[in-house]
């Protein structure tokens, strides 16, 4: 079934799922009664502060704090060497068997191999002295070859990273559906393409630049030793995760930690780590025996906290003339930087089951070379491995539809699963379980005034306007809710995907909702609300929500990868579920009728045919008073569900970008910007939006603004927020956004998830459009980020390419043998990186 929005709202206005609510914990977020990590001072607390390597590979020859110590107010100042009890921080997916995994310390011991890695940490009274005493501290280093090139890290005689280790290539991951009996040979279908003049094959390698999450609130940790329990408040995204792995790496028994995520300012998985930071405070503080606080700096997060993306993709793709796509080759490195984060070596394997995206695709390889360079390590960034794999097959197919002169809509028209083809089992072996591409795309279309903008495009084409137009298209699924636990088990992940939730109905009538995942900025308190509101018939406002901390909330996997409703609000339904059942035999007893003849609807039970009737809150006070409950019957209704879904979600959709280029300035402006998502079954709309919007504004960001850059020696050119350009409101349109609605089979609510679907879909969309804008003037690519300087000299190249009267030569694609009459049939007109190889292959 697909309905809109308003259709799904007018069939039942009275209740809370589908209802605009404003988020009820936005009230003392905007009015600044907020309780951030940095906000806190507990009595007796010392302030750290910590020295960071200049260098990007070094030995450290030696660590003086001789003079820090002696400065004032400084209650210690450790070196690496200092700090035996250390341990490694953890990295909890070994991709494969033979995976390199070097030890990371949180700080330095012998040798540095990023600039920023921490090499001495002082404690002082206040934050400020514990500055001025870093600056005291004497480090002696001696440089060491850098690398922070992929393919040259993979070159013999490339410095190595960890010379221990012998080599840069930390792991090779490979899936073949012809291997997996998902789907046929890709080596068959390329090899037949290239002999049958019929078919073709195009050829592309694409950059995915490195990124940073600059999320709002710098990371921050306080740590309070001076209890039975240890305490630990971070702004993170993983408290539950984060209390695990210090009890398995600093040898402290896990019921002796607790560890509390308070008001988090933004996330985007860059707060899904345990953090050198983190490790630092509590060692310190333990070693004290007092409250100790670090808080970073702007600088410090963009240097040190962990970057995102940073890919180099190849992929080959053979197709019919008529547009059938016959098989899918990606080949990738990834730079995983200097050390593997806690899920870094498995984000790009999240998206090798994205890559065929929604089509029908028979033939599938891929394969991902991870890759050690001496630049920060990379782990999770906004739907970690998924935008990467969309932006690659959405590039391929607008690739594909030039070198077939075909309308880019049409051809994946044609490829497409169509809705009456659901469940459908992909070539890389997941089955997905709904979902309508032709309807979410004929919605996009209209409201994006497809037809007009391209009627728009060819008279501007015509009159050789100096701003030219181009649209772009992003068709996209994603697999959502890292679940269920026996496939992540399969692909040697560290956890499950299973999520706790319990209730805890109170006398009065009121709830209590306890839920595993914590938020840092999601609208969660306000979401699970409403699903526990239409549950048990309980108005919205009698409803608390409580999480973040592993005290109250025991059990917990946290919140990344848009889990928190598909997997953490199925656990809140199910737990509701069994209050329900706890309270039937009670609710029978005060009727005098029996259980199986009561009627549970908008948190009355009734006497099935009569008007005899006690709602929930009745019950609640019934078994607080426990004066006349039946026997055998447990005097509470609170209760506690786990949830391991059967499957991943799927949400999808269409969007749509209209770009201006300036083709004398290279200036890229977004004109119009469509998008119509299908997350299931809306929760609130409004935060459904919210969460739309931010996605766009990421996903934008990557095609035309950010990009962290490294000089050849290792160091950082874009530290700052004015060399880092994450984009501000003036810098993004308007977003025209719709939806429709096929409801996910896998969990009762429908519901399929919406955190990174934007910035899932927004990237290919732009920059498809800007090559659109420009590509009858022989532009053929343009390495993300579209900036006017890389635009205005694609531009420039591509008039080199032009016959002398203005008209744009198309570079003739390379020949391959064996085609009939000679005709040529393999297409590569990609831009090679420089002294590249072929990902994952030798040299």
């Amino acid at each position: 079934m697909t309905a809109t929005l308003d259709e799904q709202a007018t069939a039942a206005p009275e209740r809370e799922i589908g209802r605009e609510r404003r988020r009820k914990e936005d009230d003392h977020l905007i009015t600044g009664r907020t309780r951030w990590t940095d906000n806190m001072v507990l009595p007796g607390m010392v302030h750290l502060a910590v020295l960071r390597s200049p260098m990007a590979h070094a030995t450290l020859d030696s660590v003086d704090t001789s003079a820090a110590k002696d400065a004032p107010g400084v209650f210690g100042a450790w070196s690496g060497a200092d700090l035996s009890e250390q341990g490694g921080l953890p990295c909890a997916w070994p991709i494969t068997a033979d995976m390199l995994s070097p030890t990371h310390n949180p700080v330095a011991v012998d040798e540095v191999r990023h600039a920023g890695e921490i090499v001495a940490v002082v404690a002082a009274r206040t934050k400020a002295e514990a500055v001025d005493a870093v600056e005291l501290i004497d480090v002696r280093y001696t440089a060491l070859p850098v690398v922070t090139d992929m393919v040259e890290a993979l070159k013999d005689g490339s410095p190595l990273v960890h010379a221990s280790l012998g080599s840069n290539r930390n792991a090779v991951w490979r899936f073949d559906s012809a291997d997996a009996g998902t789907g046929s040979s890709v080596d068959d279908a390329l090899s037949t393409a290239e002999r049958d003049g019929d078919q073709i094959v195009v050829e592309r390698t694409f950059r995915q630049q490195r990124l940073i999450p600059a999320f709002m609130e710098p990371r921050s940790t306080v740590v309070d030793p001076t209890a039975e329990q240890i305490t630990m408040w971070s702004a993170t995204q993983v408290p539950h995760i984060l209390r695990l792995m210090i009890a398995m790496t600093q040898g402290i028994p896990e019921h002796k930690v607790r560890v509390i995520a308070p008001d988090v300012g933004g996330g985007f998985g860059g707060k899904l780590q345990v953090t050198a930071e983190e490790i630092v405070t509590l060692m310190i503080a333990r070693r004290l025996g007092k409250p100790a606080k670090y808080t970073e700096t702007r600088s410090e997060s963009l240097l040190a906290a962990h970057h995102g993306r940073d890919q180099i993709q190849k992929l080959r793709l053979s197709a019919r003339r008529d547009g059938t796509i016959t098989g899918l080759d990606v080949d990738l490195l990834a730079d995983m930087g200097a050390y593997l984060g806690l899920v870094g070596p498995g984000v790009p394997i999240l998206g090798a089951f994205m890559f065929n995206a929604i089509y029908k695709i028979p033939a599938y390889r891929f394969t991902c070379t991870n890759v050690f360079t001496n630049k920060t390590f990379t782990d999770a960034y906004r739907g970690a491995g998924r935008p990467e794999a969309t932006f690659g097959i959405e590039r391929m197919m607008d690739e594909l539809a030039v070198e077939l002169a075909m309308e880019p809509l049409e051809l994946r028209k044609k490829n497409w699963i169509a809705h009456e083809e659901f469940p459908f089992t992909t070539v890389a072996g997941l089955t997905y379980d709904s979902g309508n591409y032709e309807a979410a795309t004929d919605e996009a279309v209209r409201l994006f005034d497809y037809d007009g903008l391209r009627a728009e495009q060819r008279a501007r084409r015509e009159r050789g306007d100096v701003v030219q137009l181009g649209i772009g298209i992003s068709t996209f699924t994603e697999m959502c809710g890292l679940a269920p636990s026996r496939v992540l088990g399969s692909l040697s992940y560290g956890a499950g995907g299973w999520e706790s939730a319990s209730i805890r109905m109170l006398p009065t009538g009121s709830v209590e909702v306890i839920t595993g995942v914590s938020a840092h900025g999601q609208g969660h308190e306000t979401a699970w609300s409403q699903i526990v509101a239409d549950k048990l018939g309980v108005p919205f406002d009698k409803i608390e929500v409580i999480h973040g901390d592993t005290q109250s909330s025991p059990r917990g996997l946290d919140t990344y990868g848009s889990r928190s409703l598909v997997v953490g609000g199925i656990a809140v339904v199910k737990a509701a579920e069994k209050v329900i059942e706890k309270a039937r035999p009670i609710a029978a007893h005060m009727l005098e009728a029996s259980a199986d003849d009561l009627d549970f609807a908008d948190g009355v039970f009734t006497v099935r045919g009569t008007q005899s009737s006690k709602s929930i809150g009745d019950v609640a006070l019934a078994v607080f008073t426990s004066h006349d409950l039946p026997d055998g019957v447990e005097p509470t209704l609170d209760s506690e569900a786990a949830y391991d879904p059967e499957n991943f979600s799927y949400p999808h959709g269409t969007h749509l970008c209209a770009t201006e280029v300036d083709t004398e300035t290279g200036k890229v402006t977004i004109r119009s910007y469509v998008c119509v998502d299908d997350i299931g079954t809306v929760v609130n709309p409004l935060i459904a939006d919210g969460q739309i919007h931010g996605g766009l504004a990421q996903g934008i960001a990557q095609a035309l603004y950010e990009e962290a850059l490294y000089t050849e020696d290792g160091q950082l050119t874009s530290g700052t927020l004015v060399d880092y350009l994450v984009p501000t409101a003036p810098d993004l349109p308007h977003f025209t956004t719709g939806r429709t609605i096929t409801p996910a089979t896998s969990n009762p609510l429908g519901v399929k998830g919406v955190g990174e679907a934007g910035t899932i879909a927004s990237t290919p969309a732009v920059v498809n459009s800007v090559l659109d804008a420009v590509r009858h003037l022989g532009v053929h690519d343009i390495e993300m980020p579209c900036s006017p300087q890389r635009v205005w000299r694609a531009l420039q190249d591509g008039a080199a390419g032009a016959d002398t009267d203005g008209t744009p030569v198309t570079p003739a694609p390379a020949v391959a043998t064996g085609g009939p009459s000679g005709t040529p049939n393999v297409l590569s007109t990609g831009a090679p990186v420089e002294g590249s190889v072929q990902p994952g292959g030798e040299q």
